[in-house]
């Protein structure tokens, strides 16, 4: 455990650092945003839409009290939104999905030996392939969470028209009602750090990769677990310093 964290922070500080040729990095990075970030845009639209409704229903159907105003319905469901759902379970779905293919692209290059030729070459493989990645991700990743925050609260909306839990009306008294903007900056330092985190572990196990097309497969689905258990840690140590 200790030897792979340290690889780890030893592959890092062979990431950060400044690329040979800015031009060259610069096309890679456009690469890497259009290849892991407007891929991605799909999946997050159609979950989001839906866990907004889902969301919507379910704090309507227990809040069925007539005491309890219309409204604290649709707070409750942006609060979820925004505070959970959006930044922690699509981070999760980001994992599985983009985990798995930075994890195999890298494996694949480990196995087939360019990442060696790039080494014979004199070029920092390390900074040529991974950090494109990393700061594609930390720019786009808050991007599609912002979108899906707005479609899932659209879903929810659409959840009161089509099924009158409540009225679309008090649904977005509710969306007004009690609103903290700190709600968004903590859900931005999240997806900030989540974006990290499933980049630089997938890249790593990919990366280290030993064998064949076997081990890389291997590879791939390991990128994906590691990642998940590190964004639930750390979505409870954010949140237990940044709320309480």
């Amino acid at each position: 455990m200790l030897k792979r964290l340290g690889d780890y922070v030893i592959l890092m500080s062979q990431v950060f650092r400044k690329p040979d040729k800015s031009l060259i990095f610069r096309k890679r990075l456009l690469h890497e945003f259009y290849n892991l970030g407007f891929t991605s845009i799909g999946i997050v639209l159609i979950l989001s839409v839906f866990v907004g409704a889902v969301a919507t229903i379910l704090v309507a159907y227990n809040t069925d009290n007539p005491l309890l105003p219309e409204k604290l319905i649709g707070f409750s469901a942006r609060q979820m939104i925004v505070l959970e759902f959006s930044p922690t379970m699509i981070s999760l779905i980001l994992a599985g999905k983009l985990g798995s293919q930075i994890a195999s692209e890298l494996g694949t290059m480990r196995v087939t030996q360019q990442i060696d030729a790039l080494k014979v070459m004199g070029v920092n493989p390390a900074n040529y392939l991974i950090l494109p990645k990393i700061i594609s991700c930390l720019f786009f990743i808050p991007v599609l969470i912002v979108f899906s925050i707005v479609i899932g609260i659209l879903g929810g909306w659409l959840a009161c028209v089509f099924t009158g839990v409540i009225t679309p009306t008090n649904y977005v008294v509710g969306l007004r009602s009690w609103f903290e903007p700190f709600s968004l900056t903590f859900a931005m330092i999240k997806t900030v750090v989540f974006a990290f985190l499933i980049t630089s572990i997938s890249s790593y196990v990919g990366y280290v990769v030993k064998g064949g097309s076997v081990e890389v497969g291997k590879a791939s689905t390991k990128a994906v677990v590691v990642s998940s258990i590190a964004i639930i840690i750390f979505d409870l140590i954010l949140t237990q310093m940044l709320l309480t």
